[in-house]
């Protein structure tokens, strides 16, 4: 009888540690899977990224929609205050971010001018100091003409008026050379944007002069097909603007699959 009893405890010992040791290895390889699914979800996360980050070239296409919004504003100042076009629309594309700056989203401020003597609305915003006043408008187009008054109106600026308004050069450094922005920089970066977007071509409409794209021309070819070779700035959005079609159709026509292009690229535009 105690031999039976003592058999029964050797048999219930044993499948004990049996199950505590299936059970351990369960827990183990759960684990070892939940680690799996954890690195493989970083990887995914990390290849998922890569696939929505913007292509390359989106900003560009940003300024370009920008340009399209206000280059009239723009000629229209121009008109009235002499200002060329194309160092207005330079300026608001470096000081909005090509209209997407905090700034200029809350309060339609395209060029950073602050309060002053300003009696309309106002928003804070963190500049060189934390919360500075920064004049609000209703509507982009007042912060357009507020920046020809601010300009105009200014004696330290009087010097840039005695300028040629097609000389986009000039203007830039003339700009920094009255204290209107302390980046020695400033100039240099101004004249880049108005040269990559060849938006000297609006100072040209307004003045009547004949405006030279030289290379950016469309190519006739002799067979008698529009194509055009891509050059530096270019984006498939200002391509299709200059020339009167759709991104889409230049995408199809051209078996693009994307906005991508590269310069020298040739494309067909018909």
């Amino acid at each position: 009888m105690y031999k039976i009893k003592l058999h029964k405890l050797f048999v219930g010992l044993f499948l004990l540690l049996f199950l505590t040791s299936c059970g351990s290895k369960k827990k183990v390889a759960s684990h070892k899977n939940k680690e799996i699914k954890e690195v493989s979800s970083k990887r995914d996360d990390k290849n998922s990224s890569k696939r929505e980050s913007a292509p390359r070239g989106s900003y560009a296409n940003v300024v370009e929609e920008y340009v399209a919004e206000f280059y009239e504003i723009a000629q229209e100042e121009m008109r009235l205050y002499k200002i060329p076009a194309s160092i207005t629309l330079a300026q608001g594309i470096l000081e909005s971010g090509a209209g997407r700056g905090e700034l200029t989203r809350r309060a339609n401020n395209h060029f950073g001018i602050k309060c002053h003597d300003w009696e309309g609305d106002k928003v804070y915003h963190d500049d060189d100091r934390s919360q500075e006043c920064f004049r609000k408008y209703n509507d982009p187009k007042y912060s357009y003409r507020d920046h020809s008054l601010f300009l105009s109106q200014r004696r330290r600026y009087a010097d840039l008026f005695e300028l040629d308004p097609d000389d986009y050069e000039a203007w830039a450094k003339g700009l920094r050379a009255a204290g209107y922005a302390t980046d020695r920089l400033y100039p240099k970066k101004l004249i880049e944007i108005i040269e990559r977007y060849n938006l000297d071509r609006f100072d040209s409409e307004v003045l009547g002069n004949t405006y030279k794209r030289d290379r950016r021309e469309v190519a006739v070819q002799a067979n008698g097909s529009n194509n055009y070779i891509v050059q530096k700035g270019d984006t498939l959005y200002s391509i299709s603007k200059r020339n009167n079609i759709s991104v889409e159709d230049l995408q199809k026509i051209n078996n693009l699959s994307n906005n991508n292009i590269s310069i020298g690229q040739e494309l067909i535009l018909k």
